[in-house]
């Protein structure tokens, strides 16, 4: 494939929500393909076509970042780097990297038809793929088409892509420990020894070019989207793992201890649904020494997601304007205390680097939660669109007025759920159906069976005043509680947590039109 721009260049797109449109949320995990998890092969690209035919002009997709044990995208070892994972290895192939016989005894049988990701199946077949197309790459070395694209990435994005190799090939040689329990090729500050660039250059160079594989691929399926109309939403976590490259390289940055361990974590009070609150346990920002610098991490940060994708949710806006500080080592959040965050200072900042050439920042502020006046009015001062959920809307409490459809501001995403909420099927069978009162209260939908409920919100969505219109794929094909996505604070593998994906046969004719119809309908098309 011929590249007509060099990776992560800015794409071309509109400045911000200027007209009404509608997108689908689906993270690129869920696409079906021979290889038990989906990936920007072609499986990617028909769903930008589905997207496109359906008069789509969003697609909204999680963290694309690498994930850990739990296949959290909010839990990453990198908040820069992309997840190997996602990289397809039919692609490969077209690149001459992988014969069709290793592409074939890497398929996962039956996987395309299974409805759920099997990590323990799928990644280490992947890379093993990886490891094998890196490998033939290297010994055609500066004879590859891709060579010199590779040496000009390798510079261009240094500043995170050596701190991201450096601490995966030290991980890798540290058995996975966490980094501050790192014996071998770092010294007393767990910082890398110069043996650890000679004897670890070979994965080093794998960790690399990893990330090379990934960027071309994700341009190539960005480029297809925007030919066809459909513009990228991304997702930007507010906080980071502790155990991270951004974390072990940018020490100062963090609230951290002489040993580089948290002095205090993050998370959220106690609230009507949980009594201790929630006890998130990232490592919290120093937002003072991060002021001093300008603000540069966070910044080249944005802007790094701001050349792969049109548009951002940032995670946790409120975070920004106070933020709940737990001291580290409590079990629950309830002994922590708001501080107040960087607020007008620190996205005065980001306009000033990051906005889009009519002054507008490419953001939308995830405000959902225990949100106050504050937090609304900042998010105002800068025309940031902030997020409405049907879910949470309806059916209301009895003193609730009744839902109106132009009650959403208009600089606003409205969405039937997220991908922390059950499928509007699944919510309307657990949470409405077996309360009467509920039930009763659910004025705005006709109550009938799950899946009409779920195509009723769907409507109701597209209605809306807010300017954009969003649904998780789950909802737009009526799907139950076994298509949920990620139920927030369970772990282990019986919650099927970012294991959902669609199956062929899903994404019918039928489904399109009546997609079409509705976004005409609503002129969101």
């Amino acid at each position: 494939m011929a590249n007509p721009r060099s990776p992560l260049e800015p794409p071309d797109g509109p400045d911000m929500l200027t007209h009404r449109a509608s997108g689908i949320l689906l993270h690129p995990t869920s696409l079906p393909t021979p290889f038990g998890i989906g990936d920007f092969g072609p499986a990617a690209e028909r769903f930008v076509d589905w997207l496109a035919g359906a008069g789509q002009r969003y697609w909204q997709v999680l963290p694309l970042v690498p994930t850990a044990e739990e296949a959290s995208p909010y839990q990453s070892p990198s908040a820069f780097a992309g997840n190997p994972l996602l990289i397809s290895p039919q692609r490969l192939h077209e690149d001459g990297l992988l014969t069709e016989t290793e592409l074939s005894a890497a398929v996962v049988p039956g996987a395309e038809w299974h409805s759920r990701v099997d990590f323990q199946q799928a990644a280490p077949r992947k890379m093993a793929l990886l490891e094998l197309a890196v490998s033939r790459w290297r010994e055609q070395s500066a004879d590859h088409p891709l060579h010199s694209e590779y040496e000009e990435f390798v510079r261009r994005e240094a500043e995170w892509l050596e701190p991201h190799a450096q601490f995966m090939a030290l991980r890798e040689a540290n058995h996975g420990a966490w980094w501050p329990r790192w014996e071998r090729y770092v010294d007393a500050d767990c910082r890398p020894t110069p043996a650890a660039f000679t004897d670890l250059s070979h994965r080093l160079d794998f960790h690399r070019r990893l990330q090379f594989l990934f960027a071309r691929q994700w341009l190539r399926l960005r480029d297809h989207a925007h030919r066809r109309g459909v513009q990228i939403i991304g997702d930007v976590p507010i906080y980071v793992s502790h155990d991270s490259a951004d974390v072990w390289a940018n020490r100062r940055w963090f609230q951290l201890d002489a040993r580089g361990l948290p002095t205090h974590v993050a998370g959220v009070p106690p609230d009507y649904f949980s009594d201790t609150g929630q006890l998130w346990n990232n490592p919290l920002y120093d937002w003072n020494a991060l002021q001093r610098d300008g603000y540069r991490w966070w910044i080249r940060r944005l802007q790094a997601a701001l050349r792969a994708v049109d548009l951002v949710r940032l995670d946790h806006f409120r975070g920004f304007e106070s933020y709940w500080s737990v001291p580290a080592g409590e079990t629950t959040a309830v002994n922590g205390h708001w501080v107040p965050g960087p607020a007008d200072d620190f996205l005065k900042a980001l306009r000033d680097t990051v906005a889009r050439p009519d002054g507008n920042l490419p953001i939308i502020a995830e405000d959902l939660g225990l949100i106050t006046a504050e937090v609304h009015a900042l998010r105002r001062r800068f025309d940031l669109p902030g997020m409405n959920v049907l879910q949470f809307r309806l059916p209301g409490s009895e003193t609730d007025p009744p839902f109106r459809l132009d009650e959403f501001e208009p600089n606003s995403v409205v969405y039937t759920g997220t991908h922390d909420n059950d499928t509007v099927a699944g919510w309307f069978l657990t949470d409405i159906a077996p309360y009467p009162e509920r039930l009763a209260r659910l004025r705005t939908i006709t109550p009938c069976d799950p899946r009409r409920i779920a195509w009723e919100f769907v409507e109701l969505a597209w209605k809306c005043s807010s300017l954009l219109a969003m649904a998780p794929l789950q909802d737009i094909l009526g799907l139950g509680h076994e298509a949920r996505m990620n139920t927030p604070g369970t772990f282990g593998e019986e919650f099927g947590n970012w294991q959902w994906k669609f199956v062929p046969g899903m994404l019918t004719d039928e489904v399109q039109h009546q997609l079409r119809l509705l976004t005409l309908a609503t002129g969101r098309a």
